[in-house]
């Protein structure tokens, strides 16, 4: 560890201080001539009330870097978390990632185009304290834009709906 700036060499030249990569390292141990500045990738959990009632923006294809920062988040929270939408780690952009199992998908721009079979459920946030009653669907379709950004359709039941639903939420400014 550097201790002049807090960088530390060992992981690539992490900017503690700062929330910056400084420089990126390639895998023979070169430091890359195609490095980017990078933000922080695990993001503080956003808990203001107000922040979180308020309506997503539509992403763009420069907002990449939020779905890299959920993906990075939601791994550090893994233990209580399933879901996560940008709000929750204070970017007001229309991107969420959902855990579906053995892989986390990332979804820019979702929107939900069917819903069928609702039930109650009652659901906790790591924004909120608490768990709280409300009505889902058994059965969503959502489309939505990939890292890629070609636009994709998918189709999720039971748990997988939930999460999603849930994240959907949040996108609206909706607090569950």
């Amino acid at each position: 560890m550097n201790l002049i700036k807090g960088i530390d060499d060992r992981n690539g030249g992490y900017d503690n201080t700062k929330g910056r990569v400084l420089k990126s390292i390639d895998s023979d141990g070169t430091i890359s001539k195609n490095w980017k500045e990078r933000r922080t990738m695990v993001k503080p959990i956003m808990k203001d009330i107000f922040f979180l009632g308020q309506k997503s923006e539509e992403a763009i294809r420069a907002d990449l870097q939020v779905g890299k920062d959920l993906e990075d988040t939601l791994e550090a929270n893994r233990e209580g978390c399933v879901g996560m939408a940008a709000n929750m780690i204070g970017i007001k952009k229309r991107v969420i990632i959902v855990n579906m199992g053995l892989v986390d998908l990332v979804m820019f721009n979702p929107v939900l185009l069917k819903a069928d079979t609702p039930y109650e459920a009652e659901e906790g946030c790591l924004s909120l304290v608490g768990v709280r009653k409300t009505t889902r669907y058994q059965n969503i379709e959502v489309e939505y834009t990939d890292k890629n950004w070609n636009k994709k359709r998918i189709k999720l039941s039971g748990w997988y709906a939930q999460i999603c639903q849930h994240e959907l939420d949040h996108l609206d400014g909706i607090i569950i």
